[in-house]
């Protein structure tokens, strides 16, 4: 979760902020995360079970660290997700992308989608976007386990302040689920909500299922987790057991609600028996990889009638994306170290892969299927000492976006290819935004 400090307590007189963030990225050794106090929260909530869930059987769910970042580069972030969003409301540009997305697309619901997540990368250039993901996870469990982290490099005492200006981000995303409810269903009251996912206990991510859980039925509306196998759709009604269900929690990752054991979901979703969100027509406008070529593609852009100011913002901030096409084979090939490959409706990083570390059958099996290529953009890394030893940790930065606005940012810190979560040290981490002011 992000927090603004007082200025003065990390701007180091006669540098910009972004230096200064750099700086502490590589100096700062606090270790923000107090596990006792995360304790003693989930214990005044009686949920020392979900304690054990959370810090014992994932220990690595969380950076022992914050991460520092320039309100100037937090501020482009958020111009290239408005030059996104406003790319994407233009009927020229969902008539190209639903070309290629599935049928279960073409379904225009009036729920948004919640909980839309931007990754970027912090390069030396600037932030870029590396992806758009339509169910990303992380949000709720980021904004409740910030309240234990002691404000780093800020003294004692110095006040700070949440990033949407709120200091209950869980009331906010309630009111996010009740818009979308009242969106499709006007003054009917929500009831029941169901958070499905493919074998729940077996996710990673099941103690935020839980968290939401509880979270709704704060707000007296019944919750149920659930594989979406233990749904029956029939007179009419979404059922589990003999509950109909109102609002589907959507986190499975068959974005398209496609395959077959859905089927019933689809057909709930498509008859607006049930509201779903996020949908797959909000997967099909935002998150399906082949849609960042189009953003990064000046010539498609300017048919589009995006604006010269606009398209300057898309071709700076989001990181240069092409169809992989049999056909350029050569081309790949020859510069596959300054590019990452992946799948178009991947996720979670699967099948994904650095060029560097391509070999000839693997390069081979992208060409069959439907990839991207894109950019190589290097992370940018923040140092921690671990063990007596100063280890070299990644970043990304990911905003929690709902109708264009920013809720709620997290870091996430990992060592490797890609965001695991098994770094010892790694995880998601509390972000701190240094102000950019020069001092005389």
């Amino acid at each position: 979760m992000t927090y603004f400090p007082n200025p003065d307590a990390v701007q180091m007189s006669g540098q910009p902020g972004e230096l200064r963030a750099e700086q502490l990225n590589n100096q700062c050794r606090c270790m923000p995360l107090n596990r006792v106090a995360m304790r003693e929260l989930w214990q005044q909530q009686n949920d020392i079970n979900l304690y054990r869930m959370i810090v014992e059987e994932r220990p690595y769910l969380f950076a022992e660290c914050a991460v520092f970042v320039a309100d100037t580069c937090i501020q482009r972030q958020r111009d290239i997700i408005a030059a996104i969003e406003s790319v994407i409301a233009l009927p020229a540009y969902q008539q190209q992308v639903l070309a290629y997305a599935p049928d279960t697309a073409k379904f225009i619901p009036k729920a948004h989608g919640v909980f839309f997540g931007y990754d970027f990368h912090l390069s030396a250039a600037g932030p870029q976007l590396i992806e758009i993901n339509t169910n990303a996870g992380g949000a709720l469990i980021n904004a409740i386990v910030a309240r234990t982290q002691k404000a780093c490099c800020v003294p004692s005492g110095e006040a700070v302040i949440p990033v949407t200006g709120d200091e209950h981000p869980e009331q906010v995303f309630v009111e996010m689920f009740l818009e979308e409810w009242q969106a499709e269903r006007g003054a009917q009251p929500l009831r029941t909500i169901a958070i499905v996912d493919e074998n729940p206990p077996a996710q990673y991510m099941l103690p935020e299922f839980l968290l939401f859980k509880k979270l709704f039925e704060q707000h007296d509306i019944n919750a149920i987790i659930c594989d979406p196998a233990e749904l029956a759709y029939h007179d009419g009604v979404l059922w589990h057991k003999n509950r109909p269900i109102d609002l589907i929690y959507n986190r499975l990752t068959d974005f398209g609600l496609e395959v077959a054991a859905h089927r019933h979901l689809f057909d709930a979703y498509r008859e607006a028996a049930v509201v779903v969100t996020p949908h797959p027509r909000a997967h099909a406008l935002y998150a399906d990889k082949r849609n960042l070529a189009l953003l990064t593609d000046e010539a498609a852009l300017i048919a589009m009638g995006v604006d010269e100011k606009t398209r300057a913002v898309l071709l700076a901030g989001i990181a240069h994306t092409v169809l992989v096409n049999p056909d350029d084979a050569d081309a790949l090939w020859s510069t596959r170290k300054q590019l990452f490959f992946k799948p178009a409706k991947g996720y979670g990083s699967k099948a994904a892969y650095r060029g560097d570390k391509l070999t000839r059958r693997v390069f081979g099996e992208i060409l069959k299927g439907d990839y991207v290529a894109q950019a190589l953009v290097q992370p940018s890394e923040r140092q921690l000492e671990i063990d007596n030893k100063i280890v070299d940790f990644k970043l990304d930065l990911r905003h929690y976006v709902y109708k264009t606005k920013t809720q709620l940012i997290c870091a996430r810190l990992y060592q490797g290819q890609t965001t695991n979560f098994r770094t010892p040290g790694g995880g998601f981490a509390q972000v701190i935004v240094v102000k950019c002011l020069i001092y005389s």
